[in-house]
């Protein structure tokens, strides 16, 4: 089998208790059987790594498919290898404390000067020289002859004829060193010393039980030949070098295959142990549609368009569960539903496209109303020329648009989106919005970088002044000192002379406490000078870090009119700043960026790739599978925790998606709570309504579930 890092690897067990329809996962060229999906994927994506070895030849950086051909080949040459030659290379092997190369040298040696019963050789006959086989060997004496069987084909020759050694010619060996080192590497289950499998030792009559002088240093076990504590490190090491293991390390092999793995790496291929099984189990789900599931897609990929660029489109905000009603709703009057698709067909009359001429050729007063927006509609579907949608049109030119089944609708809305956003006229817009966002982000950096530039001249001056105030300090004690000294009569005279016996004393403290003051300014000079470093390279980090998560054109890159355009852009927010507190304009800077996202991006991916999705216009998490055929979502903040608890930061994809939730902790954590809180309130109304007497019923507009017939566009063009 193939050596996974030169280790031998384990297969997979078969599972217990399969059914004989049972559906499951089969590895090709191992056989090996997965009832889960993701074990599969993950065991085959280990076998399409380049981490095995070819046991027989050694060859490294294979596949293991690739290692199994190379494998198979050097059995298949292994197999020829001369019976004869067998069970004495085999006696040879056994127990040997050579290394490989030098083991195979020393066997091919002695191969190359032996002449055994069955060797093919050539020898001499009457100054000929003709092929022939060794059928016996005859000791006579000290002297060996040999009795061959003469293998020409054109004269006759007799059938058997003693010969002396002399007469025999020598041929070289059949077969290359390589190939006596895989017959070794085959025939064998550890080195140093080579041990050979028991059933072939059997075979050939070749003992187990290791020699007299070996025993002391190796032990048997269960029939295996274990070595002692004093030569493992050494064993290790020439095992390590010839790719082979002891059978009692196997077991470790997973252990020490965690220890050597630098993680993150491919969730598939995180290899789950103790410490992993502490991780939260992660909730279903909920899978809670009125849309159908194939439809949740576009049905969030319209809402999230129609709220994130509301203003351009001049269409006030909604709900994504009053659009989600408002689809399901059978009638053709929807107010939510009519400014929907009004808004997206306005946008394209704006553009000069072939939508615009065509409809300003059958239409002079180009006016979209609730009462003419069917109309518009059925050209826009005519024109597009998809026979899905065009089926559609007859129903719709009949006054019945509620008739059309889900599905219908929500390809319609999409439609009309991805032709707003091929127009010229969106491009443009788009461009503004993208430079304003770029001018609130650059101002946002100026006032981080302000606020660190001010925090680092008070640090500095707070540095300078406790520099004052340490030296006022000294100045103080030295004059408290002098004037104690000259109380006490031991200040030196005018005229140079001490008054005091202990003139030597004095002055050794003096200079003690000169060098110690002088030892403490420079301390602090040294402490000042390394805290301003820091405080710039904290700063030049911080401002390094801005420019790289903004991901900002620079000012060069830009042309004379952009950058005036940019800078004056700039102006105009700095004047909307002029007045407001620190707060304030921390709080406007991050409303007006948000509000100019330009594309709503997933919050990261899980180990099967499940793509996980928050809108920032509703409370939930939503999770859409790899093959975008099944979503869910998440709605409480317990939901939140469990998932966070569950992804496993050996991974890579779970890796970055919990980072990205943690840094929208609380920013989701308020959404969930805001939402939990309307379910509540609502389930609280809905009880009223159902306590409430049959005769006194409240009118529809006061039902949450029919809130989103009395939508208004509040941002409707004039």
């Amino acid at each position: 089998m193939p050596l996974f890092k030169r280790k031998p690897f384990a297969l997979a067990e078969k599972p217990k208790d399969l059914k004989p329809n049972e559906l499951v996962f089969q590895v090709r060229f191992t056989k090996e059987i997965f009832r889960d999906y993701s074990e599969y994927l993950r065991r085959t994506n280990l076998y399409r790594h380049r981490v095995w070895t070819c046991k027989l030849k050694g060859k490294n950086y294979l596949t293991y498919e690739e290692a199994l051909v190379s494998e198979k080949k050097a059995a298949e040459e292994v197999q020829k290898f001369p019976e004869e030659l067998v069970a004495p290379v085999l006696r040879d092997v056994q127990f040997s404390m050579l290394s490989l190369k030098d083991l195979g040298d020393a066997v091919a040696q002695k191969l190359q000067g032996r002449l055994s019963e069955g060797s093919e050789l050539y020898g001499r006959k009457n100054n000929h020289v003709y092929s022939c086989k060794i059928e016996r060997v005859v000791k006579d004496g000290e002297k060996t002859r040999y009795e061959v069987a003469w293998l020409d084909k054109y004269e006759r020759l007799p059938e058997n004829t003693a010969i002396d050694e002399e007469d025999l010619i020598r041929c070289k060996l059949r077969f290359s060193r390589a190939f006596l080192k895989s017959f070794i590497r085959e025939s064998t289950y550890r080195s140093i010393p080579w041990v050979l499998h028991e059933k072939l030792a059997k075979k050939h009559g070749i003992p187990t039980d290791p020699p007299d002088d070996l025993k002391d240093q190796f032990l048997m076990q269960d029939g295996v030949v274990v070595v002692n504590r004093k030569r493992k490190k050494s064993e290790d090491r020439e095992a390590k070098e010839n790719g082979f293991q002891d059978p009692y390390e196997i077991g470790r092999e997973d252990k020490l295959k965690a220890q050597s793995i630098r993680y993150p790496i491919d969730d598939l291929l995180v290899q789950y142990t103790e410490f992993d099984k502490q991780l939260a189990e992660r909730p279903p789900p909920c899978r809670e549609f009125n849309v159908p599931m194939e439809c949740v897609g576009d049905h969030l990929m319209v809402w999230d368009f129609c709220t994130s660029f509301g203003r351009l489109l001049h269409l006030s905000p909604f709900s994504l569960e009053d659009f989600e009603r408002a689809v399901c709703q059978k009638g053709s009057n929807i107010v939510l539903i009519t400014e929907c698709h009004s808004a997206l067909l306005r946008f394209l009359l704006k553009d000069n496209s072939e939508y615009f001429i065509a409809v300003q050729k059958k239409r002079p007063k180009l006016k979209i109303t609730l009462i003419t927006w069917t109309e518009y509609l059925s050209d826009f579907l005519e024109l597009t020329g998809t026979v899905e949608l065009s089926n559609h049109v007859a129903t719709i030119k009949r006054g019945h648009y509620g008739l059309l089944d889900i599905q219908a609708k929500l390809a319609i809305l999409r439609e009309l989106v991805c032709r707003v956003l091929e127009t010229e006229y969106f491009k443009e817009k788009l461009d503004e919005d993208i430079e304003k966002q770029y001018a609130l982000a650059a101002t946002r950096r100026e006032e981080i970088l302000e606020e660190s530039r001010k925090k680092r001249e008070d640090h500095l001056k707070i540095k300078s002044n406790g520099k004052e105030a340490t030296k006022g300090h000294g100045n103080s004690s030295d004059t408290g000192s002098d004037n104690h000294l000259r109380e006490n009569g031991d200040m030196p005279s005018s005229n140079g002379k001490q008054t005091s016996p202990s003139k030597h004393s004095l002055e050794n403290s003096e200079s003690e406490l000169t060098i110690s003051s002088l030892k403490n300014s420079k301390k602090r000079k040294v402490d000042v000078k390394n805290s301003t470093a820091k405080m710039n390279a904290s700063s030049k980090i911080a401002s390094d870090k801005l420019i790289k998560d903004e991901g900002k054109e620079t000012l060069e890159s830009r042309s004379m009119d952009q950058r005036a355009a940019h800078k004056m852009r700039k102006n105009e927010i700095k004047e909307h700043l002029e007045n407001r507190s620190k707060e304030q304009r921390k709080e406007y800077l991050e409303r007006e960026i948000e509000k100019r996202v330009i594309r709503t991006n997933p919050l990261g991916k899980d180990r099967d790739y499940n793509r996980y999705w928050f809108f920032r216009r509703d409370g939930r998490i939503f999770v859409e599978s790899s093959d975008s055929v099944e979503w869910g979502y998440y709605s409480s903040q317990e939901e939140l925790d469990a998932l966070i608890g569950s992804l496993n930061v050996k991974g890579e994809r779970e890796r970055a998606l919990k980072k990205q939730l943690e840094n929208l902790y609380h920013k989701i954590s308020l959404e969930l709570q805001k939402r939990s809180k309307e379910v509540a309130q609502k389930a609280e109304t809905d009880d009223a309504d159902v306590r409430r007497s049959t005769r006194v019923r409240a009118p529809p507009g006061d039902n949450p579930a029919l809130a989103f017939l009395k939508y208004v566009n509040k941002w409707k063009e004039d």
